[in-house]
């Protein structure tokens, strides 16, 4: 599942993660495309709770791809 909060800002972005996470219920990856650095503090923490890790990638130009993976797909 990929979710695109680019222009948003926190808490937003993360609770889109968590319902994704919460939907797929660690079935798939969730590709979360940001340009708010905020969320790259608040959304790998909650990666954890629901049985994810988590990668982080710059894009260039101030936007981020943090990669959800469930544990044991990783």
């Amino acid at each position: 599942m990929e979710l695109d909060v680019r222009g948003e800002i926190c808490p937003y972005p993360m609770l889109k993660a968590v319902e994704a996470m919460k939907q797929l219920q660690g079935q798939d990856n969730v590709v979360v495309i940001t340009d708010h650095a905020p969320c790259l503090e608040t959304i790998p923490p909650q990666a954890g709770r629901f049985g994810y890790s988590y990668e982080v990638e710059e894009r260039g130009g101030a936007e981020w791809t943090i990669t959800l993976v469930p544990k044991g797909n990783d």
